[in-house]
């Protein structure tokens, strides 16, 4: 029974990720917002720069505040700030400074202390299979535009974008905060009933919970931030420009591009559960190195594709990898630091995560301008990923030496290994 119940707190987590990765579904406002008030796509395109940046920058006072909060105070509050961005851009016409503000600010800032909440709570909840449950939240992340953009499109040809954004906002809340209230951390002391870490779930992890001040003293905080920043530069770089890939290179009508485009979007959320549990049945460190290593063949090879269908599965590939990265990496912060201080741990490695998903597009959108082709910003990807390669072979947890038991797989007892602490 206790098992089953924490999968009601995985139910919340998802649903609550689901109304916040709505977010992903800003394209659809982009030409209707165009048209209306005479703003440009740039123009346009900003806001969602804007929301993505104050994401990253709140996911860390979110992190910080569920160190001395609830996780249904910190998640409610994220809720209700991103609806009400999303709502008070409503009011925004002729106004672009005021689209801004309330999208880009308030709502960004909104998703970021929401999103961190479900990631730092779950892991808690499942010592046992970390990299699939933190794959499975942010995955609810990932897949939020699939029910989101469909119904925005509607609601956008019958009501208009700004009527649009008040409704959708007044929903966005009332979903995220009646799903909020269901989240909470797991009791002190608990751990599955009848549950063992194996050898290598010791030996992969820490056997101390750190505080954010000494995960930042150690330099695989910043090697795992590293491998992040890195896979968001290269996957956001080809999400970004997709729809011209394929129109490009595949000689796709612009139709079929947006259509492939939408099934992009399924990749990047399977890809979060897929490596996340490729991650639970080899080990974090394992699982980087193989999305990695995939992602280097396929970019030294992708300016060589001209075949619409095979340019559409290995960008589906890419997207999967790209998508890995946020099931991966909260697992790897719990793993390395423990699971007690993974809100702010995992919050800050969002920071530089912002920087990177800026400019990595961007960088990549400016050599296709000056080169006429993608070649050189597919080559640049790919010899930066390349190097990176060295990343997840040489980390590994921050073991004191005292602390490290060279115990055979026989030998382990529950007892001599210290669970993770799940309170926060």
């Amino acid at each position: 029974m206790r098992d089953m119940n924490r999968w009601w707190i995985v139910f919340a987590g998802v649903c609550l990720q689901m109304a916040l990765g709505a977010a992903y579904a800003w394209s659809v406002f982009r030409i209707p917002l165009s048209k209306e008030f005479g703003w440009t796509i740039s123009q346009v395109t900003f806001a969602f720069t804007i929301s993505w940046f104050f994401l990253g920058c709140a996911a860390l006072l979110g992190g910080l505040w569920l160190s001395r909060s609830t996780p249904r105070k910190v998640a409610i509050t994220g809720g209700l700030l991103w609806g009400a961005g999303v709502f008070l851009a409503s009011f925004s016409a002729h106004k672009l400074w005021w689209l801004y503000l309330t999208y880009g600010v308030i709502g960004g800032t909104g998703l970021g202390m929401g999103y961190i909440v479900p990631i730092s709570v779950l892991v808690k909840w499942f010592p046992d299979r970390r990299g699939l449950i933190t794959g499975i939240a942010v995955g609810g992340f990932g897949a939020g535009s699939l029910i989101a953009a469909p119904v925005a499109h509607e609601m956008i040809e019958n009501l208009g974008p700004l009527r649009t954004f008040a409704y959708l906002g007044f929903a966005y809340a009332i979903i995220a905060v009646a799903a909020a209230s269901f989240l909470r951390n797991p009791p002190e002391g608990w751990h599955p009933e009848g549950w063992m870490p194996s050898a290598t779930q010791v030996l992969q992890r820490s056997h101390r919970d750190y505080t954010l001040a000494e995960a930042l003293r150690k330099w695989q905080w910043w090697a795992i931030c590293l491998l992040m920043c890195i896979n968001t530069m290269a996957g956001l770089s080809i999400m970004s420009q997709a729809a011209p890939i394929f129109q490009e290179m595949g000689k796709a009508t612009s139709a079929a591009a947006a259509g492939l485009v939408g099934i992009m979007s399924i990749g990047n959320g399977l890809g979060r559960i897929f490596w996340a549990w490729i991650s639970d049945v080899t080990n974090r460190k394992m699982a980087y190195f193989l999305m990695y290593l995939t992602e280097v063949a396929l970019f030294w090879t992708y300016h060589r594709i001209s075949s619409i269908g095979i340019l559409a599965v290995a960008t589906f590939i890419l997207v999967m990898c790209y998508g890995g990265g946020y099931g991966i990496t909260p697992a790897f912060a719990a793993d390395y630091f423990g699971p007690r201080h993974v809100g702010p741990i995992f919050g800050l490695m969002m920071f530089p995560w912002a920087f990177a998903s800026a400019f990595g597009p961007s960088l990549f959108a400016y050599l296709r301008q000056i080169n006429g082709t993608y070649t050189i910003g597919l080559h640049f990807i790919a010899g930066m990923m390349t190097l990176a390669l060295v990343l997840p072979i040489l980390i590994s947890p921050p073991h004191n030496r005292e602390e490290v038991h060279a115990s055979a797989p026989g030998d382990l007892n529950i007892s001599q290994v210290p669970l993770d602490d799940p309170t926060a």
